[in-house]
């Protein structure tokens, strides 16, 4: 069974990149983008509402690090860190399986800059070197299509569409689940 042990936190740099962990200060940013509507348009969960809603959210994400049972990074950039711009995070992770998902959301000001892909790349190297996972998926709506080429892009395959996978706000949405499995 896959052992994870992220303290101390793994901070991860790339050539324009701070991946450190989330905290409290990080608040206003996570409001602002989980409360925005085309930020969210195909993340199904509920708008923050609240400064108190990105807390409660930070904790929660805080508690799964503290258990070992998930890892968070605020994306910043290395020129300005203490501004969190977007997160990424394997938050669901199945240790019997050395399978973890992957995670992530962007403040619309950095769109289209290569930026999540150059995150994407960062994280997935982490956990397929450090954490020792076999298999990286990430769960996805359909119409996402920016998300879907950024996966593709990074050696992502779509391995499944399911019709109707879950409800959210009155009506039921389909899924897409990329994966990539390790380079041996």
């Amino acid at each position: 069974m896959l052992e994870t042990n992220f303290f101390p936190f793994p901070e991860i740099k790339t050539q324009r990149l701070l991946l450190r962990r989330m905290v409290l200060a990080d608040a206003p940013e996570v409001q602002a983008m989980r409360s925005d509507e085309t930020v969210m348009r195909y993340i199904d969960r509920p708008l923050t509402k609240t400064i108190e809603d990105a807390e409660a959210w930070i904790q929660l994400v805080d508690d799964s690090l503290n258990n070992n049972n998930g890892i968070a990074w605020a994306i910043t950039l290395t020129a300005d860190p203490n501004k969190l711009i977007g997160n990424i995070s394997f938050w669901r992770i199945i240790k019997e399986h050395h399978r973890a998902e992957i995670g992530y959301m962007l403040s619309p000001a950095h769109w289209r800059t290569g930026i999540m892909k150059e995150a994407i790349l960062a994280v997935h190297d982490f956990g397929f070197k450090q954490m020792k996972l076999h298999s990286i998926e990430a769960h996805i709506n359909p119409a996402n299509t920016a998300s879907a080429s950024i996966l593709e892009s990074a050696g992502y395959t779509r391995e499944a569409y399911f019709k109707e996978d879950y409800f959210f706000q009155g009506k039921f949405l389909d899924t897409a689940i990329y994966s990539l499995v390790v380079d041996r």
